[in-house]
């Protein structure tokens, strides 16, 4: 008898939970027409109570390639810092002027936050939140294409650099002149010359046939001298001052490029061992004495739009830097 009750009950259970099913697939539409309208509500309340919390404004957007934007933060990182606060920054992406940014300074400076953060500001304003600055003034974009970050796909047998080629192609195959590109470190997957010259072709292309508005965080400082021979190519860097054989980052981007890579000192804070240090910096001694700078084949000055070859020339092989070791 008892096994008998529970099975009926079961049985009845069954019933009941179809029967329901079947009133609520009657009314599907209305549930879901409710979900989308409750989870409309929830996001804008969301994006609300966010912008007065946090001090967002209201972005102007328009119908043109500007990217104007003052005391700009990343919305996420500011909120997450507890030894310290957020270095807000300025953006100026001028049509005319400066389109392409280089982005220059050492690691750990805030390159990628900054160049990331300008991507999440943009993609804030075209869903209709505020975005975290005092102002903000933004031409609106087609695509947002970001190559940042370093990493392989054994399942494809692809090497870290073929994954970075294979996104970098893909932006520049598809991007039109309305297109926002962020650019993290291109060509560091390679040897020197050959990540140089990949680099700076990739720059030459957005500036002269893309057109579009580009970040390009790199390494490689011969790239500022673009701005020498293209028109809306602006040089920057992450400001960082030197005290007592020690780099302070003040993670803010300031005109102009910068003059070297802090590499050895960011080394010394990760904990490298001093004889390796000390090696290390006369190494780099020697390299920096009998490095050739790459010339780039002038346009004329700041020649506008006009596309001309000025990819850098090596006047000696790598190897003969270590000609004396």
């Amino acid at each position: 008898k008892v096994l008998g009750a529970e099975e009926r009950s079961k049985k009845l259970e069954a019933e009941l939970f179809i029967g329901l099913r079947g009133e609520v697939v009657k009314r599907l539409i209305q549930l879901q027409e409710a979900a989308a309208a409750v989870a409309q509500v929830d996001v804008l309340c969301s994006l609300a109570e966010v912008a007065q919390l946090h001090r967002h404004c209201r972005p102007v957007l328009e119908n043109s390639r500007a990217f104007f934007v003052t005391n700009g933060r990343h919305p996420v990182l500011e909120q997450t810092l507890v030894d310290s606060k957020f270095v807000p920054n300025d953006t100026e992406l001028d049509p005319e002027t400066a389109r392409l940014q280089i982005l220059t300074g050492p690691n750990m400076a805030g390159k990628s936050t900054y160049i990331r953060q300008i991507a999440l500001i943009s993609v804030m304003a075209q869903i209709g939140a505020y975005v975290p600055a005092e102002s903000a003034t933004l031409g609106l974009v087609d695509r947002i294409f970001c190559r940042v970050g370093a990493s392989d796909d054994l399942s494809r047998g692809q090497s870290t650099f073929m994954v970075e080629m294979s996104e970098t192609a893909l932006i520049l195959n598809h991007a039109t002149d309305l297109s926002l590109v962020i650019l993290d470190e291109i060509g560091r997957g390679t040897a020197t010359f050959d990540g140089l010259s990949i680099a700076w072709a990739v720059a030459e292309h957005l500036h002269d046939i893309t057109g579009c508005r580009t970040l390009f965080a790199t390494h490689y400082h011969e790239l500022t001298d673009l701005a020498n021979t293209r028109q809306a190519v602006a040089n920057y860097n992450v400001a960082v001052r030197e005290w007592n054989e020690e780099i302070i980052f003040l993670h803010k981007i300031l005109p102009g490029a910068a003059d070297k890579s802090y590499g050895i000192q960011v080394a010394r804070l990760a904990g490298l061992p001093k004889p390796v240090l000390d090696r290390a910096k006369s190494i780099l001694s020697h390299l920096e004495l009998h490095s050739v700078k790459p010339e780039a084949k002038k346009q004329g000055p700041k020649a506008k739009n006009t596309v001309q070859d000025s990819m850098p020339r090596a006047n000696a092989p790598q190897m003969d830097l270590f000609a004396d070791f």
